[in-house]
């Protein structure tokens, strides 16, 4: 039963900072930044927010640390907009898998075209 209310806490999380990242936050440090996942612990203590950013790598870098600046803010505000007993704490971390996906992707094309 944990494991769903989680899965439920963690859907409704990647929502709100979407939108909290996204219109709350002014740090010019933080790029163009999409949510792609969130893990939470099944004692809903802990949350693992995957980000994926649009730029080179020093915006990524930038964008995070923007962000580690910014968890108290944001934490705040989830807790305001999600009703739980304690807040999750966030850990931000990249999404590798988008940029694996795409270099997965470029590779099949080049043997495509290496076919013909």
């Amino acid at each position: 039963m944990s494991e769903l209310r989680a899965n439920r806490v963690a859907e409704q999380m990647k929502k709100e900072l979407g939108d909290i990242i996204s219109r709350k936050i002014k740090d010019p440090r933080i790029g163009f930044v999409t949510v792609t996942d969130v893990e939470v612990t099944g004692d809903l203590q802990q949350a693992k927010v995957y980000i994926s950013v649009l730029g080179e790598e020093k915006q990524k870098n930038n964008t995070l640390l923007g962000l580690a600046k910014a968890k108290g803010f944001i934490r705040s505000e989830i807790g305001k907009r999600i009703r739980l007993r304690k807040t999750p704490e966030l850990a931000f971390e990249f999404d590798e898998a988008v940029e694996q996906g795409n270099r997965i992707e470029h590779l099949l094309k080049e043997l495509d075209d290496s076919e013909r």
